[in-house]
C-alpha cells in the first residue's frame, strides 16, 4: 500500500524535478500541501499529487491546441 502523504523529495522524484522546485510550488500555492508537527513539515498527499498531474495534462493540452506547430518554410 502506498502512503497517503509524501515528502517534498518523494514528489521531486516523482515529478523529476529538484526539491527546490517542489517547495517553490507549494510555497505559491501551485501544489496544495499542509504543514505538520512541530517543525512544520510539508506533506503533499499523493491524491492532491495526481490532480495536479492531471491538471498540468490539461493545461499542456490546452496550450499545444492553441499554439500549433507550424512547418518551417525552407530556405
Amino acid at each position: 500500500m502506498e502512503p497517503r502523504f509524501l515528502l517534498l523529495s518523494d514528489v521531486a522524484a516523482e515529478l523529476n524535478v529538484s526539491d527546490s522546485q517542489v517547495y517553490h510550488m507549494v510555497r505559491s500555492g501551485e501544489l496544495p500541501a499542509i504543514k505538520i508537527g512541530g517543525r512544520g513539515q510539508w506533506r503533499v498527499e499523493r491524491a492532491r499529487l495526481e490532480e495536479y498531474i492531471q491538471r498540468k495534462y490539461a493545461e499542456t493540452a490546452e496550450w499545444v491546441a492553441s499554439n500549433p506547430l507550424v512547418d518551417r518554410v525552407p530556405d
